[in-house]
Parts: structure tokens; C-alpha cells; sequence
């Protein structure tokens, strides 16, 4: 590998991580760009080793062609988690790595913000707060309920984690099962339709693959148990939004928290918009003060194995998705 590899950082700010890359590698060279339009005609000039890249506009026009393409890096540290927006690849010619991990904690407190807010009535106490009602109201725990983890990865494992300081049953699937901290049952993900009846609360959390696509669709929201409270942070296409909507329509569903949506921005005449029921925010419950700097500091530590050639932290298997 070489001392000093070319990089381009491409982000819609990079004025801080040209300055976090220059304090740690002096010698490397590097551009910056800060569109999707400019990359291609500045892969094919620069010719970089290394690809810094964030989605920062969505994925329509996204410039996945330029980065596999003929000019295209050895090496994509692609700055969040998700790498559904660049299809496939080969493994042989591109590496492409993520900052899986990086926000895992604060997807996991955003889940529990979306449990804790439909299962202490808040839209109520607002309500009648903003009516200056005083009336009584009930709440409802979370300990001795069940939560059913769907993917068991970075995100998955600090869902359960806290599960566990509530008091709740940890049931959770993943690709390849096995033991874990802070899950009761680790399931193999074909399991899914026999544990969905024994939910009180469901987190998904699972990559956008194709074995993955529609996941949770119809059938499956009709086995889940009335009065489920469902929070999903993976990414739009896991879950069919048709189903779900007419599911929290009659209650069968009792409240949903997504942060995710087949189409980005959610499109204002969306039904999910007027769901008393439903939690919307958009595709922000990883961003966090300073996610930024953690993932280009992982990245940064990626870089230096990189150049002394050592295994490359978060490496995705384009097979899998992550």
C-alpha cells in the first residue's frame, strides 16, 4: 500500500475533515468535494486510491457509477452505515467499508424515546396539557414485556442492552444465530413469523438486502400481537408501509415510531403524515452531535491500516449488505 494515498473526501461539508486528515497524515494528497455532480469528472482526473463518502443528498443521483467505475478507488469508506445506494460490487476490485457501530447508541435510545412516548401517553398529556385539562391517566410499563430485536447487529445489540435495564425478555434474529449478551433467544432470521405473536414491542433494526426486501409485509403485521409498538431504524423497503399504515388505523398496531420510508423525503400527501398514532422523523435518528467526527475518526483509523496494509475495520460483504 502506499505512504501517502490519494483520498477525496466527498461530503457536503469538508472543511473540518480536511483538516482532522491533514493533522493526521501530512503526507497524504487529497481533494474535496462537496456534490454529487463534481465527483465523476474528479475521480477520473485525480485517480484516488480512497474514497471518503457520505450520502449527503439522498440516494437519487447518487454518483455510484463514478466509484466503480474504471478510474474508481480501491477503497470506499462509505461515512454511515448503510451501503444499500451503491447496489453491488465486486469484492475483488473495490473494498467498501462502513461506520457501522458508530451511532448504535443513539439508534437505541431513539427506539426506546418511540416506545417510551406512546407507552407514557404523551400525545395525551400534551393534549391535554395544551387544553389545560387536569384528568387522570394511565401508564404503562416496560418491564416484564417482550421485545423482539429484528437484526441482531451494532444497533441491535445496544437495543438490547437497554432492553435489559428495563427489565424486558430479549428475543432477537440475525443471518448467522448465536449466543449473545442481553438476549434471551437469538433466532436464525427464517424464525421471524413464529416469534412476531410474542411481541409487545419490535425493533428493526436489520440492513436492506434483497433477502431482506419487504420483510415485514402484510402477512407479517397481521401475526404480530394487537396492540404492538413497533420502531424501525433500518431503512425504507424493510417494511411495507401500506400494511403498517392500515394496521395503526385500526389499533392492530398501537403505535409505530419510523424514522425510515420507502420514498425520502416522505411525500407531504403520505397517510403516514396524519397517523395520530405514528412517530415521523426523518432518517436522523443516527445523527447526533458529533457522529460526524466518530465516523471520520474511524475512518482515519482505517486510513492507517490501510497504508501499513493491515485488515481494514467493518469491511461489507456486498453479498450481505454489511
Amino acid at each position: 500500500m502506499p505512504d501517502t494515498p490519494r483520498v477525496i473526501l466527498h461530503n457536503s461539508d469538508t472543511k473540518s475533515l480536511a483538516q482532522s486528515l491533514r493533522a493526521a497524515f501530512p503526507q497524504a494528497e487529497f481533494r474535496e468535494c462537496n456534490s454529487y455532480e463534481a465527483l465523476p469528472d474528479l475521480i477520473e482526473k485525480f485517480r484516488p486510491e480512497v474514497v471518503f463518502s457520505v450520502r449527503f443528498a439522498g440516494t437519487p443521483g447518487f454518483p455510484r457509477d463514478a466509484l466503480f467505475g474504471p478510474h474508481g478507488p480501491r477503497w470506499i469508506a462509505n461515512g454511515g452505515a448503510g451501503t444499500d445506494h451503491y447496489g453491488s460490487w465486486d469484492p475483488e476490485r473495490t473494498t467498501v467499508t462502513n461506520a457501522a457501530g458508530v451511532a448504535a447508541g443513539m439508534m437505541a435510545e431513539y427506539i426506546f424515546g418511540g416506545f417510551l412516548h406512546f407507552t407514557l401517553d404523551i400525545p395525551g398529556l400534551q393534549k391535554d396539557k395544551a387544553e389545560r385539562v387536569w384528568q387522570a391517566r394511565t401508564v404503562a410499563p416496560l418491564d416484564s414485556k417482550t421485545l423482539l430485536v429484528v437484526g441482531l447487529g451494532h444497533t441491535g445489540r445496544e437495543v438490547a442492552k437497554r432492553a435489559k435495564a428495563f427489565g424486558m425478555t430479549v428475543l432477537g434474529t440475525r443471518a448467522r444465530p448465536q449466543a449473545m449478551e442481553h438476549v434471551d433467544e437469538v433466532h436464525a432470521a427464517g424464525d421471524l413469523p413464529g416469534l412476531l405473536p410474542r411481541a409487545d414491542f419490535i425493533a428493526i433494526s436489520t440492513p436492506l438486502v434483497p433477502e431482506t426486501r419487504g420483510l415485514i409485509g402484510a402477512s407479517e403485521i397481521a401475526a404480530m400481537k394487537p396492540g404492538v409498538i413497533l420502531a424501525d431504524v433500518s431503512r425504507g423497503g424493510v417494511v411495507d408501509q401500506t400494511a403498517l399504515h392500515k394496521a395503526l388505523m385500526i389499533g392492530h398496531v398501537a403505535g409505530a415510531a419510523l424514522d425510515v420510508f420507502e420514498t425520502e423525503p416522505l411525500p407531504w400527501d403520505n397517510p403516514l403524515w396524519s397517523q395520530s398514532n405514528v412517530i415521523i422523523s426523518p432518517h436522523c435518528s443516527s445523527v447526533y452531535a458529533g457522529w460526524e467526527n466518530a465516523s471520520f475518526d474511524l475512518f482515519l483509523q482505517n486510513l492507517g491500516r490501510w497504508t501499513r496494509g493491515e485488515d481494514l475495520i467493518n469491511i461489507v460483504n456486498p453479498e450481505r449488505g454489511y
